[in-house]
């Protein structure tokens, strides 16, 4: 894969997070009803940052979890008979039941992925609602999901891989585009 362009900096993604983090507190009227869950790896490290930065402009934290949900497409042995996400950790540790659960993820594509987390949540409880929250959407949807709350809309093909890096997991911030 060759590095085409970069989409998003340290900065840009900052201010995306910043942006992301007022319109959940402003689409939900606060944040007291509200559960962010990230979709590990990179989802989850995002669903962190957005809590830290609701806490700051909310004075209070926002309660959080995570699911750990696992795609097996390049391993034949370990696919799952569907060919569909597998959840394999949930770490919700507060009653989804009639609560607004706000999933967090990096890239949204397929959509497959956040309707095997959704599942995951349902599996908990019934929330009020299920929103989601993504740093960037890409296109490309195989299921009727859209995102509430987008960081940056980024229309490609097929062809093309979108690439996010985190400090915590890979020493610098960027948002990226590859092609074959």
């Amino acid at each position: 894969m060759t590095e085409k362009a970069v989409i998003l900096d340290e900065q840009a993604i900052s201010r995306a997070v910043t942006r992301i983090a007022y319109e959940i507190i402003e689409k939900n009227k606060g944040i007291d009803e509200c559960i962010l869950v990230g979709i590990k790896t990179r989802g989850a490290v995002l669903a962190r940052r957005l809590s830290e930065r609701i806490k700051q402009i909310e004075g209070k934290p926002i309660k959080t979890g995570e699911l750990d949900i696992t795609l097996y497409r390049d391993d034949l042995q370990l696919k799952h008979e569907n060919k569909e996400p597998q959840v394999h950790q949930v770490d919700i540790q507060h009653d989804v039941t009639e609560k607004k659960v706000i999933l967090v993820d990096d890239v949204l594509y397929t959509g497959r992925t956040v309707r095997a987390a959704m599942d995951a949540v349902i599996d908990l409880g019934r929330p009020a609602a299920i929103q989601l929250a993504v740093l960037v959407d890409r296109g490309h949807r195989e299921l009727p999901i859209r995102p509430d709350f987008v960081g940056k809309n980024i229309p490609t093909s097929s062809e093309e891989r979108i690439v996010v890096n985190v400090i915590e997991e890979d020493g610098t911030d960027g948002v990226t585009i590859h092609t074959k």
